[in-house]
């Protein structure tokens, strides 16, 4: 099929001359343009070209028939500045005037002649207003009722409001109220679609006035180089009888295509004269993220921002999540999501998704938290008889994972590298094997270490066997002496007994903080917590933003820091506990004793000081009276709370062991010397328990603190 073929037929009317009582003759000219596919813009321009032939019909055959005063003319029309116009007009009046002659007049911005509107054009004289002097003339023929006005060279300040008047003679004049808005314009129209999408096709076009007759515009386009050929559609007629011409532009837009500045340029043959018009074009299109934080990593406790930036039209939604939580979301260009202090828990992989009407993007960042290693739990057999096989685990958690050691007496057994647990097997363990070992952990964000104890029974002792203590006044450490043949010897002897509080403990006030110190000495470990009965709150150890903890030997420090409380300091009993009993007591402040002693004064010092005296020689005198009259059958009363809660008793012979302890008591308080009566030994029953373990990391062996049995 040919191009001639392919191409829609365009009709438009054009007016002829004509005698007759019709005001004119219209006669059918056609003309082809390249087809556009089916474009609405282009079926609405045909269609509204055969809308307005049926209007034009109906006032020729109303003006052949006469009968009333009307006109006919376009509401608005437009020109370029510098060029001309021709505003169509035809109107009508009674048959039964039969004017021999016809002439009118044209107004400007009035129609009534008593206010003296500017003429713009009068048949009768010729005489005009000076601003329309060898700028206007009558193109119809008004014996023809054909009233078209042409306009030449013109400017903005002929912009306005025209009127026609019929004047037939005598009385019979005749102002009509139907006027035409001339409009004086120096840039093409750009008509876009309303809605532009990237890769959808769309077509946008150009339109001109094409009233002049005398100068007929061209179109052509500007900044359209990768967007499209441009199609000149023609010349078209308008629904009031005014032409455009109109150029289209189709092309398939991209997101680059957003903002471009697309012009169109109107141009006349021989003369000076360009009109440009330029449109921006809002391209609409999905997001895309362009800007996110690659992988992440942070130590523990630092500060961590990642940036989501995406680019779309319009604006996208922006989130953040993270296991499908949302964390936050904005619409907007970029978002920031802001981590104060992260943790090992805020490790993991964060999603951000960008989403608007016209579809969406998402992309990932992990986040890798570096931490120093947690404190190594151990797992495993802590007390074996000679001859088994023991198995031991330690495991920790740190980022990236550790070097794990285990070792004993600074010697090392056993060790991995970047690995988070680590096996100790001891095939077959003799009682060199028994003692403390070590379990360390750490990498480049630090070091943590757990001691434990592996106590190795004797497969000649007889299982199980009880050894008790009866210590009245014995200090600690102390040397045990134990006689027996079947005992492997050397063996430590492990005292357990009840938590002490021991005098240190006590609570300060610095500044704002208040920090409390409970020293407990105990076998085994104990559980230590603090209370505020003020407010009814109990802190222990696993609460470590809150409570510190440190073991060396039998003894265990731990520190509770009370932020914000130095105005008002609360009470704090600390409590220690384990298997063998508890024991609380009430933290004193030291800052309290010297505001104490500061409020007493100098003169407070002094009398409380003599007082003291007093009291002491009070105390002396007392005593030597007591020693003096005290008799020789003097016995020891009840013993009083020691730390240790067993008792050392000699099997066989306890009546004789005790009347011979009451005699060495008897002589040391009267201050005789005599030797300790020979005990009688035949074997001991032992209870070994657990030796202690030191919860820090230190390989001292000045913190051990349990009895030695030896062998005479």
């Amino acid at each position: 099929m040919s191009a001639q073929a392919r191409a829609h037929p365009y009709l438009h009317l054009s007016p002829v001359p004509s005698r007759h009582r019709l005001s004119g003759s219209f006669r059918w000219t056609q003309k082809t343009f390249p087809t556009q596919g089916d474009s609405a813009i282009t079926h609405l321009l045909y269609r509204m070209i055969f809308l307005t032939a049926l209007p034009l019909f109906w006032i020729m055959i109303s003006a052949s028939r006469g009968g009333h005063w009307g006109a006919w003319m376009p509401s608005s029309i437009s020109a370029f500045e510098g060029t001309c116009v021709s505003i169509p007009c035809r109107f009508d009046f009674p048959d039964e005037l039969r004017p021999a002659v016809v002439h009118g007049v044209w107004y400007f911005n009035s129609p009534y002649p008593k206010n003296y509107p500017p003429v713009v054009f009068k048949s009768r004289t010729q005489v005009v207003h000076e601003s329309f002097q060898g700028r206007s003339r009558l193109l119809g023929d008004l014996g023809l009722r054909n009233c078209t006005l042409l306009l030449s060279n013109v400017s903005p300040e002929l912009g306005g409001k025209y009127y026609f008047r019929g004047d037939l003679g005598g009385y019979n004049q005749y102002t009509f109220s139907e006027h035409s808005v001339l409009d004086i314009i120096n840039t093409p129209n750009i008509v876009v679609p309303p809605e532009v999408v990237a890769g959808t096709e769309v077509e946008v076009s150009c339109m001109v006035p094409d009233n002049c007759p005398e100068l007929r515009p061209e179109l052509s386009w500007l900044g359209h180089e990768g967007l499209g050929e441009p199609a000149v559609l023609g010349r078209l007629r308008e629904d009031e009888g005014t032409w455009v011409q109109v150029s289209l532009l189709h092309f398939v837009p991209t997101r680059e295509a957003n903002g471009h500045r697309l012009g169109c340029q109107a141009s006349f043959p021989n003369t000076t004269l360009q009109f440009e018009g330029y449109a921006s074009l809002d391209v609409k299109y999905p997001p895309v993220i362009v800007e996110m934080n690659s992988s992440v990593e942070a130590i523990e406790g630092s500060h961590v921002s990642l940036l989501c930036g995406a680019d779309s039209n319009p604006p996208p939604l922006l989130t953040w999540m993270r296991d499908g939580t949302v964390l936050r979301e904005a619409v907007a260009e970029s978002l920031l999501l802001e981590l104060e202090e992260v943790t090992p828990a805020e490790d993991g992989v964060y999603a951000c998704l960008a989403e608007n009407a016209y579809g969406q993007d998402n992309r990932t960042v992990g986040l890798s938290v570096m931490y120093a290693p947690w404190k190594p739990t151990v797992n495993g057999t802590m007390v074996a008889v000679e001859g088994e096989t023991v198995s031991i685990l330690c495991s920790t958690q740190s980022n990236p994972d550790p070097i794990l050691t285990i070792f004993k007496e600074k010697q090392i057994l056993a060790t991995v590298i970047y690995e988070s647990e680590l096996q100790l097997e001891l095939p077959a363990v003799s009682p060199e094997d028994d003692g403390e070992y070590w379990c360390v952990a750490e990498n480049q964000y630090g070091q943590r270490a757990t001691a434990f104890n592996l106590s190795v029974e004797c497969e000649y002792l007889p299982l199980p066997f009880n050894l008790s203590v009866e210590c009245e006044y014995l200090p600690l450490p102390f040397n045990l002496s134990v006689e027996c043949e079947y005992l492997p010897l050397p063996f430590n002897l492990s005292v357990e007994f009840a938590p002490v509080l021991l005098l240190e403990s006590h609570c300060a006030a610095a500044r704002d903080t208040v920090q409390c110190l409970c020293v407990v000495k105990s076998n085994p470990e104990p559980s230590v917590a603090f209370e505020l009965p003020s407010r009814n709150v109990t802190v222990n150890e696993s609460e470590r933003e809150f409570v510190y903890s440190e073991r060396s030997g039998l003894v265990l420090t731990s520190i509770l820091t009370l932020r914000g409380q130095a105005q008002a300091p609360p009470r704090v009993i600390c409590t220690a506990r384990n298997l063998y009993g508890a024991k609380s007591l009430e933290l004193p402040f030291q800052g309290a004793h010297r505001l104490m002693w500061a409020k007493i004064g100098p003169v407070g010092a002094v009398v409380a000081f003599a007082i003291l005296i007093a009291i002491v020689c009070y105390i002396t005198q007392t005593r030597r009276k007591k020693n003096v009259t005290e008799s020789p059958s003097f016995s020891a009363g009840d013993s009083p709370a020691v730390l240790f809660s067993s008792d050392f008793r000699i099997s066989g012979a306890p009546e004789k062991y005790e009347s011979e302890r009451r005699l060495g008591s008897e002589r040391r308080l009267l201050g005789l010397r005599g030797e300790p009566p020979e005990l009688d030994l035949s074997y001991s029953h032992s209870d070994l328990g657990k030796r202690p373990t030191k919860d820090s990391y230190t390989l001292t062996e000045e913190l051990a603190e349990y009895a030695e049995i030896r062998v005479k």
